[in-house]
């Protein structure tokens, strides 16, 4: 019973938050006999088939369903897997509402709301495009993988960098559970599903999640105590099973989120000029304070959203026909304090520290409709040849508002900009493998893409002072990027023993081409053509000690031509795009998970992504905050520099994550004690393409701490993350003054569930 339980709940929640991860639920099932004794098997579908992770040609980590609660017991969202995966990190300067993704460096920094990004996210099958929608929250999964590298065949467009895969637990799967959490800043996490047979041949599951944070940051330029940072978010989903007839399964989902809060909170001069050191409120020999800021503007954040779906699986005997549709809408208001200070140069007052001018903007996405449907077939014979084939379709259509204030607390704009864009995408796509009798497995697949997109900006309404520079309203300025792409990949694994496999893959994977025109402060628009990311990858799999370590290693090796950058900020405070003649990027990735004894188990793993754009003809502008830049100037005095030799930004060179969880049964008792801890760690990230001393952040080390007692059917138990209280810049504002935003606080808490 105790290690079993064991590997099911408390120790396979450490690991998978660091990710290594013990079985996710169905591996748990399908290998209770081994999990009794070893680490058991992990299932994935990395491919769109259920197989064993050591057995396939894939770089992939995973994390368990029970296991993100570990990681999200806080009320954290879906940037508390950063750093849980390596080669994985996840930042926003948005909040809860727009996350980046970055997989072995590969990433995007822009912030505007039709921003492109090479990882992607995929929900049930389902590809989420925009970053608005990749922030749905994450409650009651089967599991998420991590798939490293371009995955350019089975998945399509805009993934040359990887893939983060979220599974829901599905209808007559899965336990019904509640379970609740209370912590500090009055930081509440609700989560519970409920479902089962209602007949034989139809099934329903209703799960939800409610998150809220009390308002813990304090604006002292605000009447009362603690203004901003609290947020109130629920999500529902609801799936219903059709069974009729053995052949035959229709999955219907409906989902739905609300978040309603405050915007990101920026920090002006929160950088030591000359250093990356954060400082406080007075300057640069004050302590910073994490719950204290000063902001005159205005500062608030909503965003509904829902998706409706369904699955549809005809199994025909030698073949299994499934199509996946899915509609997703989406609506968002978000306004900020830019310039994260009080006043300006032109006020009587301004701080902290030296604030040029006022910025305060409202970005919007009125409308966003985004629709998929993919139909596929995939062989069921289970013998040596096995092979899918499919096609797919994606059409968005996506509207968006900015809006530039001439006053912190204005409530009418001084100028107006709009975006329209219109995008198409279809791709017929197949996969082939072959397994030989001496165990040797190759396989390949080709993708056809064709991509198309109309693009409208303008500013019709500008009524800022001329001696600003922006020069008056913009008339409709129209334009379309379209493109057509092969992607492809090659693999092959051969058993070196009973437990060792090696592994080798070559990948081609692209970005389909964008067009930026956020025209809130410029006059034109950009376009960056389609990126082409060549990746080769070799490695190793292996169970070790008799089934009681897995350890996999995997280097990578891979070169990106035309990489779409954006060049965010800086002087002139626009968002322009470009690409870079080559992007070289080369790493390791590690992972390990032992159950050496009864009742203990420790994960680690570790990452190393070293990047590099070489490009001679590369340049952007720098910084207009009075920042320290490293980069070569193209001519004196012109604030413009060469990024030829610089790494990615938001790229560190090392991750690495460890855990060790514990349990013993307590004689007498229906129960067992429990504790584990988790740590991620990143080395320096630089948050810009210039490099400089202030835009970066030397490290980030966050760990967490449970302990508690369950039994078969109730958990409670204390909780922390952050326990170190680790303060840490993880982004910044260029254009004005030395703004930071930084990382999550220290959360203490007690959680309490029932499984029924």
């Amino acid at each position: 019973m105790r290690t079993t339980r064991f590997l099911g709940t408390a120790a396979s929640a450490a690991i998978a938050a660091t990710l290594f991860s013990a079985a996710p639920a169905m591996a748990q099932d399908a290998a209770a006999a081994e999990a009794d004794t070893g680490v058991g098997v992990i299932l994935v579908t990395a491919q769109r088939r259920e197989e064993n992770l050591q057995e396939i040609p894939v770089s992939v980590g995973t994390l368990g369903g029970e296991a993100l609660q570990v990681a999200t017991s806080a009320g954290a969202d879906i940037r508390a897997l950063s750093g849980r995966v390596p080669s994985l990190n996840i930042e926003s300067s948005f909040g809860r509402t727009f996350p980046r993704f970055y997989i072995r460096g590969l990433g995007n920094t822009d912030f505007d709301l039709n921003a492109s990004q090479p990882v992607s996210l995929v929900y049930d099958d389902v590809v989420l495009e925009n970053p608005v929608l990749k922030g749905f929250p994450v409650f009651d999964l089967d599991r998420v993988e991590v798939l490293r590298g371009p995955q350019g065949t089975l998945f399509g467009r805009n993934t040359p960098a990887g893939i983060v895969k979220f599974d829901t637990v599905k209808p007559g799967k899965g336990e019904n559970y509640v379970r609740g959490s209370y912590g500090s800043f009055d930081t509440i996490n609700v989560e519970g599903a409920v479902g089962g047979q209602l007949s034989d041949t139809v099934a329903v599951r209703a799960s939800g999640i409610y998150q809220s944070r009390g308002d813990w940051v304090d604006n002292l330029d605000e009447p009362g105590k603690n203004n901003l940072e609290g947020f109130d978010e629920f999500a529902l989903r609801l799936q219903v099973q059709f069974d009729p007839i053995d052949a035959l399964s229709l999955r219907l989902i409906g989902q739905y989120r609300d978040l309603d809060g405050t915007a990101r909170v920026f920090r002006a001069n929160a950088f030591a000029p000359g250093s990356n050191d954060l400082i406080g409120l007075g300057g640069p020999t004050t302590e910073f304070k994490r719950d204290e800021v000063r902001a005159d503007g205005i500062n608030f954040q909503n965003l509904k959203s829902y998706n409706l779906g369904g699955v549809l699986e005809y199994d025909f005997g030698a073949v299994t026909l499934t199509s996946v549709t899915s509609y997703w809408n989406a609506e968002l208001f978000s306004r900020g304090d830019i310039d994260g200070g009080f006043g300006n140069q032109f006020a009587p007052t301004m701080g902290p520290g030296f604030i040029p001018f006022s910025a305060q903007s409202q970005d919007n996405v009125p409308s966003l409709d985004q629709f998929t449907q993919e139909v596929r077939i995939a062989s069921n014979d289970g013998g040596p040849l096995g092979y899918q084939a499919g096609v797919f379709y994606f059409n968005e259509k996506l509207d968006i508002e900015s809006f530039d204030f001439g006053a912190p607390t204005d409530a009418t704009p001084a100028a107006v900009a709009l975006q329209r864009q219109d995008s198409d995408a279809w791709g017929v796509f197949g996969s082939l493998f072959y397994q030989f009798d001496n165990g040797l497995r190759l396989q390949g697949g080709l993708r056809y893409n064709d991509d198309s997109r109309d693009f409208t900006a303008s500013r019709p309404i500008d009524t800022r002072p001329g001696f600003l520079g922006f020069g008056g309203p913009v008339a409709p300025i129209s334009t379309s990027v379209s493109d057509s792409v092969l992607t492809w990949d090659l693999a092959a694994t051969m058993p070196a023993s009973e437990d060792v496999n090696l592994y080798a893959r070559v990948a081609r994977g692209y970005r389909a081409p964008s067009i930026q025109g956020r025209l809130a402060f410029g006059r034109d628009i950009s376009v960056a053509d389609s990126e082409t990311t060549m990746s080769y990858e070799a490695g190793v799999k292996t169970i070790l000690a008799d089934g009681k370590v897995r350890f996999n290693l995997g280097g990578f090796y891979y070169t990106t031509e035309d990489l779409q950058l954006t060049a965010v900020g800086g002087t002139n405070n626009f968002t322009t795009l470009l690409n870079a003649d080559e992007v070289k990027g080369f790493g390791f990735e590690a992972e390990l998970q032992a159950r050496p004894i009864e009742g203990v188990e420790f994960a680690a793993g570790l990452s190393y992504n070293d990047t590099e754009i070489n490009d001679p003809t590369a340049f952007v502008a720098g910084c207009g905050a009075p920042c320290t830049v490293l980069d070569p100037e193209r001519t004196p005095g012109s604030n413009i520099y060469s990024i030829d030799g610089n790494r990615l930004p938001q790229a560190p060179k090392w991750t690495a994550n460890w855990s060790l969880g514990l349990t013993e049964e307590i004689p007498g008792w229906d129960g067992e004690i429990y504790l584990f801890t988790d740590w991620a760690y990143r080395s320096k990230v630089q948050f810009f393409l210039y490099q400089s001393v202030e835009f970066s952040d030397d490290s980030m080390l966050e760990g967490g701490l449970r302990f508690g007692y369950r039994t078969d059917r109730y958990d409670i138990a204390f909780f922390g993350r952050n326990i170190t209280n680790d303060v840490s810049a993880v982004s910044g504002i260029d254009f004005n003054n030395l703004t930071a935003m930084v990382n999550e606080p220290r959360i203490w808490g007690v959680e309490a569930g029932i499984k029924f």
